[in-house]
Protein backbone atom coordinates (compact mmCIF):
# COMPACT_ATOMS: atom_id res chain seq x y z
CA UNK A 1 0.00 0.00 0.00
CA UNK A 2 1.35 3.43 -0.96
CA UNK A 3 1.99 5.90 1.83
CA UNK A 4 0.90 9.52 1.73
CA UNK A 5 4.28 10.80 0.43
CA UNK A 6 4.37 8.27 -2.40
CA UNK A 7 0.81 9.14 -3.39
CA UNK A 8 1.65 12.86 -3.39
CA UNK A 9 4.79 12.29 -5.49
CA UNK A 10 2.88 10.16 -8.00
CA UNK A 11 0.14 12.78 -8.27
CA UNK A 12 2.71 15.56 -8.70
CA UNK A 13 4.53 13.62 -11.42
CA UNK A 14 1.29 13.02 -13.31
CA UNK A 15 0.38 16.70 -13.16
CA UNK A 16 3.88 17.72 -14.26
CA UNK A 17 3.61 15.54 -17.38
CA UNK A 18 0.14 16.84 -18.14
CA UNK A 19 1.39 20.43 -17.73
CA UNK A 20 4.10 19.84 -20.33
CA UNK A 21 1.58 18.37 -22.77
CA UNK A 22 -0.73 21.34 -22.32
CA UNK A 23 2.14 23.76 -22.86
CA UNK A 24 3.16 21.89 -26.03
CA UNK A 25 -0.44 22.04 -27.33
CA UNK A 26 -0.24 25.87 -27.26
CA UNK A 27 1.99 25.68 -30.34
CA UNK A 28 -0.18 23.22 -32.23
CA UNK A 29 -1.93 24.29 -35.44
CA UNK A 30 -5.25 23.52 -33.78
CA UNK A 31 -4.21 25.29 -30.59
CA UNK A 32 -7.47 27.28 -30.36
CA UNK A 33 -9.46 24.05 -30.09
CA UNK A 34 -7.03 22.71 -27.53
CA UNK A 35 -7.44 25.94 -25.55
CA UNK A 36 -11.22 25.46 -25.57
CA UNK A 37 -10.82 21.84 -24.50
CA UNK A 38 -8.48 22.67 -21.61
CA UNK A 39 -10.74 25.55 -20.47
CA UNK A 40 -13.72 23.19 -20.57
CA UNK A 41 -12.25 20.32 -18.54
CA UNK A 42 -10.42 22.64 -16.10
CA UNK A 43 -13.81 23.84 -14.88
CA UNK A 44 -14.93 20.35 -13.89
CA UNK A 45 -12.07 17.86 -13.41
CA UNK A 46 -8.71 19.23 -14.63
CA UNK A 47 -6.05 21.04 -12.59
CA UNK A 48 -3.92 22.87 -15.20
CA UNK A 49 -5.46 26.33 -15.86
CA UNK A 50 -6.13 27.59 -19.43
CA UNK A 51 -3.75 30.50 -18.75
CA UNK A 52 -0.87 28.09 -19.42
CA UNK A 53 -1.99 27.99 -23.06
CA UNK A 54 -3.55 31.43 -23.28
CA UNK A 55 -0.35 33.32 -22.42
CA UNK A 56 1.96 31.90 -25.15
CA UNK A 57 -0.88 31.92 -27.70
CA UNK A 58 -1.58 35.63 -27.19
CA UNK A 59 2.13 36.47 -27.27
CA UNK A 60 2.45 34.57 -30.57
CA UNK A 61 -0.51 36.43 -32.15
CA UNK A 62 -1.38 39.50 -30.09
CA UNK A 63 -4.03 40.77 -32.54
CA UNK A 64 -6.13 37.70 -31.67
CA UNK A 65 -6.08 38.38 -27.93
CA UNK A 66 -9.82 39.01 -27.58
CA UNK A 67 -10.80 35.98 -29.67
CA UNK A 68 -8.59 33.74 -27.56
CA UNK A 69 -9.95 35.23 -24.33
CA UNK A 70 -13.52 34.77 -25.58
CA UNK A 71 -12.81 31.15 -26.50
CA UNK A 72 -11.41 30.43 -23.04
CA UNK A 73 -14.33 32.20 -21.35
CA UNK A 74 -17.13 30.44 -23.22
CA UNK A 75 -15.50 27.01 -22.97
CA UNK A 76 -14.82 27.52 -19.27
CA UNK A 77 -18.44 28.45 -18.50
CA UNK A 78 -19.72 25.44 -20.45
CA UNK A 79 -17.23 23.29 -18.57
CA UNK A 80 -18.52 24.80 -15.34
CA UNK A 81 -21.98 23.52 -16.26
CA UNK A 82 -20.44 20.05 -16.62
CA UNK A 83 -19.01 20.43 -13.11
CA UNK A 84 -22.42 21.56 -11.88
CA UNK A 85 -23.98 18.43 -13.40
CA UNK A 86 -21.36 16.23 -11.71
CA UNK A 87 -22.23 17.76 -8.34
CA UNK A 88 -25.95 17.48 -8.97
CA UNK A 89 -26.14 13.96 -10.37
CA UNK A 90 -22.79 12.20 -9.88
CA UNK A 91 -21.22 13.51 -6.69
CA UNK A 92 -21.06 10.15 -4.92
CA UNK A 93 -19.07 8.67 -7.82
CA UNK A 94 -17.24 11.11 -10.09
CA UNK A 95 -17.52 14.26 -7.95
CA UNK A 96 -16.19 12.66 -4.80
CA UNK A 97 -13.30 11.14 -6.78
CA UNK A 98 -12.36 14.50 -8.32
CA UNK A 99 -12.44 16.30 -4.97
CA UNK A 100 -10.38 13.52 -3.40
CA UNK A 101 -7.75 13.59 -6.16
CA UNK A 102 -7.01 17.24 -5.47
CA UNK A 103 -6.89 16.55 -1.70
CA UNK A 104 -9.92 18.72 -0.88
CA UNK A 105 -12.01 15.86 0.51
CA UNK A 106 -11.43 16.69 4.18
CA UNK A 107 -12.15 20.39 3.65
CA UNK A 108 -15.08 20.04 1.28
CA UNK A 109 -17.67 20.32 4.05
CA UNK A 110 -16.05 23.60 5.15
CA UNK A 111 -16.25 24.95 1.61
CA UNK A 112 -19.88 23.88 1.50
CA UNK A 113 -20.63 25.97 4.62
CA UNK A 114 -18.91 29.00 3.09
CA UNK A 115 -20.68 28.35 -0.16
CA UNK A 116 -24.13 28.21 1.44
CA UNK A 117 -23.44 31.59 3.06
CA UNK A 118 -21.96 33.38 0.04
CA UNK A 119 -23.68 31.59 -2.87
CA UNK A 120 -23.01 33.33 -6.16
CA UNK A 121 -20.10 35.31 -4.72
CA UNK A 122 -18.29 32.03 -4.01
CA UNK A 123 -18.69 31.14 -7.69
CA UNK A 124 -17.40 34.58 -8.69
CA UNK A 125 -14.39 34.43 -6.35
CA UNK A 126 -13.32 30.96 -7.45
CA UNK A 127 -13.84 31.84 -11.11
CA UNK A 128 -11.54 34.84 -10.86
CA UNK A 129 -8.83 33.66 -8.46
CA UNK A 130 -6.43 30.69 -8.52
CA UNK A 131 -8.75 28.70 -6.19
CA UNK A 132 -9.64 25.38 -7.92
CA UNK A 133 -12.74 26.32 -9.88
CA UNK A 134 -13.89 22.72 -10.25
CA UNK A 135 -14.39 22.48 -6.47
CA UNK A 136 -16.92 25.31 -6.65
CA UNK A 137 -18.66 24.12 -9.82
CA UNK A 138 -19.17 20.69 -8.27
CA UNK A 139 -20.29 22.27 -4.99
CA UNK A 140 -22.76 24.40 -6.96
CA UNK A 141 -24.47 21.28 -8.18
CA UNK A 142 -24.44 19.66 -4.75
CA UNK A 143 -26.25 22.59 -3.10
CA UNK A 144 -28.37 23.24 -6.22
CA UNK A 145 -27.56 26.93 -6.53
CA UNK A 146 -29.83 28.81 -8.93
CA UNK A 147 -28.52 27.94 -12.39
CA UNK A 148 -28.97 31.45 -13.80
CA UNK A 149 -26.91 32.90 -10.92
CA UNK A 150 -24.25 30.25 -11.45
CA UNK A 151 -24.00 30.98 -15.19
CA UNK A 152 -23.97 34.76 -14.72
CA UNK A 153 -21.29 34.75 -12.02
CA UNK A 154 -19.20 32.23 -13.98
CA UNK A 155 -19.44 34.31 -17.14
CA UNK A 156 -18.44 37.54 -15.40
CA UNK A 157 -15.62 36.00 -13.37
CA UNK A 158 -14.09 33.91 -16.13
CA UNK A 159 -14.46 36.75 -18.60
CA UNK A 160 -12.70 39.18 -16.27
CA UNK A 161 -9.91 36.73 -15.66
CA UNK A 162 -9.15 35.72 -19.24
CA UNK A 163 -9.76 39.12 -20.84
CA UNK A 164 -7.57 40.80 -18.21
CA UNK A 165 -4.70 38.38 -18.80
CA UNK A 166 -5.01 38.54 -22.60
CA UNK A 167 -5.48 42.32 -22.59
CA UNK A 168 -2.35 42.90 -20.52
CA UNK A 169 -0.38 40.66 -22.83
CA UNK A 170 -1.72 42.54 -25.87
CA UNK A 171 -0.68 45.93 -24.53
CA UNK A 172 2.55 45.07 -22.68
CA UNK A 173 3.76 41.84 -24.28
CA UNK A 174 6.54 39.85 -22.63
CA UNK A 175 6.86 42.16 -19.61
CA UNK A 176 3.19 41.52 -18.78
CA UNK A 177 3.78 37.77 -19.06
CA UNK A 178 6.48 37.92 -16.39
CA UNK A 179 4.27 40.05 -14.12
CA UNK A 180 1.25 37.75 -14.50
CA UNK A 181 3.23 34.58 -13.89
CA UNK A 182 4.89 36.00 -10.77
CA UNK A 183 1.99 37.86 -9.15
CA UNK A 184 -1.15 36.33 -10.67
CA UNK A 185 -2.50 35.05 -7.35
CA UNK A 186 -1.82 38.32 -5.52
CA UNK A 187 -3.26 40.47 -8.31
CA UNK A 188 -6.51 38.54 -8.56
CA UNK A 189 -7.03 38.40 -4.80
CA UNK A 190 -6.45 42.17 -4.52
CA UNK A 191 -8.87 42.76 -7.39
CA UNK A 192 -11.48 40.57 -5.71
CA UNK A 193 -11.11 42.45 -2.40
CA UNK A 194 -11.57 45.79 -4.18
CA UNK A 195 -14.60 44.50 -6.07
CA UNK A 196 -16.32 43.06 -2.99
CA UNK A 197 -15.57 46.22 -1.00
CA UNK A 198 -17.14 48.28 -3.77
CA UNK A 199 -20.21 46.06 -3.71
CA UNK A 200 -20.73 46.60 0.03
CA UNK A 201 -20.09 50.33 -0.19
CA UNK A 202 -22.65 50.60 -2.98
CA UNK A 203 -25.15 48.53 -1.00
CA UNK A 204 -24.84 50.77 2.07
CA UNK A 205 -25.02 53.91 -0.04
CA UNK A 206 -28.37 52.95 -1.55
CA UNK A 207 -29.96 51.61 1.67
Amino acid sequence: MLNHDSTYENRTEILRKVYQKVLTAAGHRHAKWWLAFVAFIESSIFLIPPDVMLIPMVLANRSQWWRLALTATIASVIGGLAGYAIGLFLYETIGNMVIGFYAYGNKFSEYMDIYKEWGGWAVFGAGLTPFPYKVITIASGVVKIDLSVFILMSLIARGLRFFSVAGLLYYFGESAKLLIEKYFGLLTVCFLIILVAGFFITSFAFN
